[in-house]
């Protein structure tokens, strides 16, 4: 769902947020945390951008399972449990299914503001009435490449760490897409883009993922600020001539949705088709306030259904 915020640019700026969760919900945040439940259990984590108080009374946040404490010293932090957790447990999502997990880098395996967006490519492909092919970088735990796959598209899915593609083919295995036109590929994403375009492949839609700060395989550091532009001049050179969808998501940058708006820019030749850009959020159960997660820029040949009349 996205609410709409009109504004003098001569594309919309909104706030997508993901109602249709039934496995998961933000529970309550405050002071620097959120309190989130995943299936049955709930999980307390570090959030910077819950600077005001929270709205249940601290009686109601003891019942967590598990508390995150990040660390420097352990360039992370642990997890201190309260209760008994199961190692991994899985989850749904309408027709996706994958496990969760708590890891020392603080997150579980799966980002549950991007629901939305994986709705929204899932629209994308089902509206195009033909093949599609589509690139996923930085593609994580597989979640938005499986719903790629099951609205019908050919899926190439980057990621530079090896456990993250084995959670990620588990996932495929949980939704039971066993036989889903995926490749999992291990590698550099500017590398891998690179190449692609020396080989003169072409894909109809691209979501990116970058992190702010990551390393490749091979030890390659990744820099958003300075390597984004070149990745998206790589990007630029396997779009096929007449794209489906690009979808930018940014997490943790010094930076606007405007500015991803106008780095897609550079590489979208078409005149037709829709932008938008904002923030992805996640609502809060306890007092309905909008928790901001990350921000995005994305252009689609198709008018997305939120802005239909």
């Amino acid at each position: 769902m996205a609410i709409s915020n009109k504004n003098k640019f001569q594309f919309p700026y909104i706030i997508l947020t993901s109602p249709d969760w039934r496995e998961y919900e933000l529970v309550d945040s405050g002071n620097g945390w959120k309190m989130e439940r995943f299936g049955q259990h709930l999980l307390i984590r570090p959030e910077a951008e819950a600077v005001w108080s929270p709205a249940l009374p601290e009686s109601k946040w003891a019942a967590a399972h598990a508390r995150f404490v990040p660390t420097p010293e352990e360039n992370g932090g642990h997890w201190q449990q309260y209760k008994s957790l199961p190692e991994r447990w899985t989850m749904r999502y309408k027709n996706l299914s994958f496990s969760v997990q708590m890891t020392a880098s603080r997150h579980v395996g799966v980002f549950p503001e991007q629901a939305c967006q994986w709705d929204w490519i899932a629209e994308q492909i089902s509206a195009a009435g033909r093949p599609v092919r589509v690139l996923n970088l930085f593609g994580y735990t597989g979640l938005a490449s499986l719903a790629a796959a099951q609205s019908g598209a050919r899926v190439t899915h980057v990621d530079a760490s090896r456990k993250v593609l084995t959670w990620a083919r588990e996932n495929q295995t949980l939704s039971g897409l066993e036989q889903a036109p995926i490749r999992w590929i291990l590698d550099d994403a500017v590398k891998f883009v690179q190449r692609e375009s020396r080989r003169g492949v072409k894909y109809d839609g691209l979501i990116l993922d970058p992190p702010k700060f990551g390393r490749g395989p091979k030890g390659e550091v990744w820099e958003f600020f300075r390597l984004l532009p070149i990745l998206l001049e790589a990007c630029k050179k396997v779009l096929a001539p007449e794209p489906l969808f690009v979808v930018l998501t940014a997490y943790a940058v010094k930076a606007s949705a405007l500015t991803l708006q106008y780095a897609l820019q550079e590489i979208i030749q078409s005149s037709q088709g829709e932008w938008s850009c904002g923030e992805v959020t996640l609502k809060e159960k306890s007092a309905g306030r909008l928790l901001s997660m990350a921000i995005f820029a994305r252009w689609s040949r198709f008018k997305p259904a939120e802005f239909r009349t």
